[in-house]
């Protein structure tokens, strides 16, 4: 019974804490899914920083599928204060850099 009430208790401490975080999260002026959205674009920011740094190397294949993931990424990141994520900015700008170049690449190759 006593193992009841500590399990209760457990929860109920839970459940004020994700309260309390949702709470500070609105009132930072966003959204709490566009907030749990860039943490998981966290991890896909890791991954394009990881293909930015071989542009030159990528398929037509890859460049689409890096320019497309990278929009998705950009889109998350524009929702949350970049306060919030200063710490990945070198990693973001050189996925910036990489996207802008590949996108250079491929309208100069339309026009041409």
């Amino acid at each position: 019974m006593v193992i009841i009430y500590i399990l209760y208790i457990v929860l109920l401490v839970i459940g004020f804490v994700a309260a309390y975080v949702c709470l500070k999260i609105k009132a930072s002026g966003m959204n709490v899914k566009d907030f749990f959205d860039f943490i998981f674009a966290i991890n896909d920011l890791d991954t394009l920083y990881i293909y930015s740094k071989r542009k030159n190397n990528m398929s037509d294949i890859e460049q689409k599928a890096f320019l497309k993931e990278a929009e998705k990424m950009f889109s998350k990141f524009e929702k949350v204060p970049s306060m919030i994520w200063e710490d990945e900015y070198e990693k973001y700008s050189q996925v910036l850099e990489t996207y802008k170049a590949i996108r250079m690449m491929r309208w100069s190759e339309t026009t041409a």
